[in-house]
């Protein structure tokens, strides 16, 4: 009888099954756990202004039993940001609502504005991973999720809601002027509702989406927003070292996936790689969830496009 644990295609194919047995177990039990708070800034504000902290947070994908996600979430508070933006996704669970409202805490007594994604309105439904890899394949929603409720306890805190409205706030000495549209991954944005230029006197203009699809991202810098903010892409969710993310899962190119790049000559955009995963595929690999504390400071007039997109960041395990 041959000698099975000789022969090399066997050695081979056993090492390369270990390999992967291993990844999957660090992806879904260590790094979708692994919450990562990252500051990044950004000169986006007219000249003059006085610097401004910005919490951006999206697609929490909250499960009622996601302690540990509820618990660092909490613990951002400490942060003390001037404003916080929140760009969608919050529920993946009918009776996820308190767990979000309790987990965003303090939070939710600092200046905010907020959109909703397809998984405020719809809960998740198992799925091929491959489709995400066809930009055209059909949307099927799950069930309706009580994305009113949620709503209600935003606004009920003072929380802005962005979607289809214009708004005008004041956070830490800044004069803000924002937008926002419902999410175009499902196509419910109506930009008509609010095309028009943006508030030439703000010191900061800002343009909310879920899905940095890139109709809607032209259409905010043609209105003259400085930042553009937005989540739904989960930074890849599932990474490669060198080669990134395999895909954004939207319009946008996969150099854009997470954090800032230009958008046009003036526009800038942030997107959110996020804290959460879909229900049915619980796992990050070399993209840790995150949330982002944004330090926007006056734009120099003086820099030179290559110099712009230089914007200094820095990664940690947790909040300090």
């Amino acid at each position: 009888m041959p000698n099975l644990s000789r022969n090399p295609w066997i050695t081979a194919a056993t090492a390369v099954a270990g390999a992967g047995a291993l990844a999957v177990a660090y992806a879904t039990l260590v790094e979708r756990n692994a919450f990562t708070l990252r500051t990044q800034t950004m000169e986006v504000l007219a000249p003059g202004a006085s610097p401004l902290r910005v919490l951006h947070i999206s697609d929490l994908h909250m499960m009622p039993n996601q302690k540990l996600k509820q618990e660092w979430i909490r613990e951002l508070d400490r942060l003390e940001p001037d404003l916080v933006i929140n760009t969608g996704d919050n529920l993946a669970h009918p009776k996820a609502v308190p767990a979000v409202v309790q987990a965003l805490g303090g939070l939710l007594a600092r200046p905010g504005l907020f959109i909703f994604g397809s998984n405020d309105y719809f809960g998740p439904l198992p799925k091929n991973p491959l489709k995400y890899f066809k930009k055209d394949h059909k949307r099927v929603t799950g069930e309706p999720l009580p994305w009113k409720d949620l709503r209600a306890a935003f606004n009920e805190r003072g929380w802005l809601d962005a979607t289809h409205n214009r708004r005008e706030l004041r956070a830490g000495g800044v004069r803000i002027s924002a937008v926002g549209v419902d999410d175009p991954h499902l196509e419910r944005d109506r930009y008509d509702t609010v095309a028009g230029p943006a508030n030439p006197d703000a010191d900061l203009r800002i343009a909310l989406t879920h899905s940095p699809e890139p109709r809607i991202l032209d259409l905010f810098a043609q209105d003259g927003y400085d930042l553009a903010l937005a989540g739904h892409t989960h930074g890849g969710q599932l990474c490669l070292p060198v080669y990134g993310a395999l895909v954004t899962n939207c319009g946008i190119g996969r150099s854009r996936v997470k954090g800032p790049s230009r958008w046009g000559a003036h526009m800038r955009l942030h997107v959110s790689a996020g804290l959460g995963t879909s229900h049915y595929v619980p796992a990050r690999f070399f993209c840790p969830p995150e949330a982002t504390l944004l330090t926007l400071v006056p734009a120099k007039s003086d820099t030179s496009p290559a110099t712009e997109n230089q914007a200094v960041s820095r990664s940690e395990a947790g909040v300090r």
